[in-house]
């Protein structure tokens, strides 16, 4: 029996996100994951554990290489993007949370969560955000 053909490493963007081609589901968001390098690589997988437990039957995709959660009509209320020092979770009605996301956007309704290496996150206002952002009307991407 042959090895297994080793894996290539994926190709990572300026910033450092992984390239990954457009796809529904949870295997292009899985791909993303174990795509991301180093330390983010834990942060994306628990963001995603938390908003799977949070919105049982959330609809996730993977468009312009970055993971999308919604609610399966088409449209999304999250999104995660890796760059070199952080993570950025964007809330695209996140200007509507309470208590809004910390980092503002050009976008007057968008809001951001940065997550930088070794950064305690409180899960539970995370996951609050998710279930809000989950409620509000999704943005058609």
């Amino acid at each position: 029996m042959s090895p297994a053909p080793a894996r290539p490493d994926p190709v990572l963007l300026s910033g450092g996100n992984p390239q990954i081609a457009k796809g529904y589901g949870g295997a292009p968001v899985r791909a993303y994951i174990e795509a991301t390098p180093g330390w983010k690589q834990a942060v994306v997988r628990r963001l995603d554990q938390l908003v799977t437990q949070a919105v049982p039957g959330v609809a996730r995709a993977v468009k312009w290489n970055s993971p999308l959660y919604g609610m399966g009509d088409g449209t999304w209320f999250l999104s995660l993007h890796g760059f070199d020092r952080y993570v950025k979770v964007a809330f695209f009605n996140g200007a509507e949370l309470t208590p809004p996301p910390p980092v503002a956007s050009k976008q007057a309704r968008v809001r951001y969560l940065h997550i930088h290496e070794d950064e305690v996150v409180d899960e539970a206002q995370v996951t609050d955000w998710i279930l809000q952002a989950s409620r509000l009307p999704g943005e058609k991407m």
